[in-house]
């Protein structure tokens, strides 16, 4: 679950972690004395919203840039005074910030983060992150501060350091140093910095964080480090323990059909294709997806009903794939193994009569009972195409995407 920077600040702030002050303002008509409030000669204002690039993106009057009116550039500004603030952040608010990560279309502006200025003399960029491919968490760190790690890694992947860290020790202050002198920092910057680093371990750990980025790390004039700008990611499995964080979670920042689908308790990522995928286990979704696209259509969606395809799910699922306007088919392809072909397929027929599927329909069922549930699919007296293998069902729903 992601959470906005003015929220994950709190959070750090919590833990002891060095952050500018700020405040969060929902109305242009509080932006000035937010500002007077303050007392600041300086101040950055900050769209919140889900995504990177905000700094570099494009404020719209509309969600479409292609269709909307552009109202600013920047959706970060630095203000150096109570009229630059006001403009900026009323420009912000109830506008859409179109930015590298936002896809085709912006997001709206809700709320702004208007925070101090802060006297910088060097950037840097810190991250902490479970590394699957070493199965332990890691500290990443690099002196090329305020730049997507990802450009970083494709242009200078000699300037990311990479520290793992044992999750039954946890980081230690030695391994902050030895972070601190690689990244090149002053002895001056030692003391406040390890106790930094080490907060910043905590908050990451004790809140069961997925990911915890902050870009830029700055080292102020006074040789101090701050947190200028982070995203706080928490491990979705472990917000059971974190009961307060659910109120955190900004539901206009997600796909509104992947909202729907969390309320049924469907696996469900809306992707950008035109075949709504409806399958059992986490695995046969990708392998279908896969054939799919090979079949010379794309995948509209991943879709996880897991082992209870019943009428229930199955009705859920075909609601929520309908609800994207660019599906043009749907592919169910059910492995049964404890539920049993039947059963599914008696499923799908009563899920199909529920709801108007005006979309064509290719259902693909192996395992248990199989041919009985082929049976039943051919004769419900609706429009199912029936498939027998996961290749036979990929190549008619490309049939059925290209005859449109």
């Amino acid at each position: 679950m992601k959470i906005h920077e003015y929220q994950a600040k709190a959070v750090l702030r919590k833990h002891g972690v060095n952050v500018p002050e700020g405040t969060v303002i929902g109305k242009a008509e509080e932006i000035g004395p937010a500002f007077d409030a303050l007392k600041a000669g300086i101040v950055a204002i900050k769209s919140q919203i889900h995504a990177g690039g905000r700094g570099k993106g494009t404020l719209y009057d509309g969600a479409d840039p292609k269709s909307a009116k552009k109202v600013q550039e920047g959706g970060v500004k630095i203000a150096r005074n109570r009229d630059e603030a006001t403009k900026y952040g009323a420009a912000m608010l109830g506008n859409y910030l179109h930015t590298i990560q936002t896809g085709d279309t912006g997001k709206k502006v809700l709320k702004v983060y208007m925070e101090k200025g802060t006297d910088i003399k060097k950037e840097f960029y810190l991250s902490m992150l479970l590394d699957r491919g070493l199965s332990r968490h890691i500290v990443m760190a690099s002196t090329e501060g305020g730049m997507e790690i990802e450009e970083v890694a494709a242009k200078t992947p000699e300037k990311i350091i990479k520290l793992p860290i044992e999750a039954g020790i946890g980081m230690q202050p030695w391994q902050a140093r030895h972070l601190l002198f690689r990244l090149g920092l002053p002895k001056e910057s030692l003391k406040q910095g390890t106790k930094f680093l080490m907060s910043l371990w905590k908050a990451y750990e004790q809140e069961d964080a997925s990911m915890l980025e902050v870009n830029p790390l700055v080292q102020t004039a006074s040789d101090e480090l701050i947190a200028l700008d982070c995203k706080l990611t928490y491990d979705d499995n472990a917000l059971y323990r974190h009961p307060d964080v659910a109120e955190m979670r900004d539901i206009s920042e997600e796909d509104p059909l992947e909202v729907k689908a969390s309320e049924f308790n469907l696996n469900y990522i809306k992707l950008d294709g035109n075949v709504g995928c409806m399958v059992n286990g986490a695995g046969l979704a990708m392998a279908t997806m896969d054939i799919v696209k090979l079949a010379g259509a794309e995948p509209a969606n991943f879709l996880d009903v897991g082992g209870g395809a019943n009428v229930e799910t199955v009705s859920n699922g075909f609601r929520i794939i309908l609800g994207d306007p660019n599906v043009k088919a749907i592919f169910v392809n059910i492995f049964g193994g404890i539920v049993q072909c039947d059963r599914v397929a008696n499923g799908i027929v009563e899920a199909a009569r529920l709801v108007n599927i005006s979309v064509p329909l290719i259902v693909r069922l192996q395992g248990t009972n199989a041919e009985i549930a082929r049976d039943i699919l051919a004769k419900s007296g609706l429009e199912i195409t029936v498939a027998t293998t996961l290749k036979d069902g990929a190549e008619k729903v490309g049939a059925a995407i290209k005859a449109l």
